[in-house]
């Protein structure tokens, strides 16, 4: 289940695990102009540990997600 939310500077996506003991905990998905953060709270640190990739690197993550195992590279056009 995910939820989506138009903020002024960001679209906000949440995942939300509800499949089979143990869950895990909510991803938020932050989409900006120009990165995208991943968020989930931590309870062994009881923080929340952000991730953030460059729109360069959630362009390859799309494309790694439909490749067989490898090496790849994208080239500009």
């Amino acid at each position: 289940m995910f939820t989506i939310e138009h903020e002024f500077d960001a679209t906000v996506v949440t995942l939300i695990d509800d499949g089979e003991a143990p869950l895990s905990e909510d991803v938020t998905v932050n989409a900006f102009e120009d990165c995208v953060t991943l968020e989930q709270y931590d309870p062994r640190t009881d923080q929340v540990v952000t991730i953030r990739l460059s729109m360069t690197q959630v362009r390859d993550m799309g494309a790694a997600l439909d490749l067989p195992e490898g090496m790849y590279a994208i080239k500009r056009t």
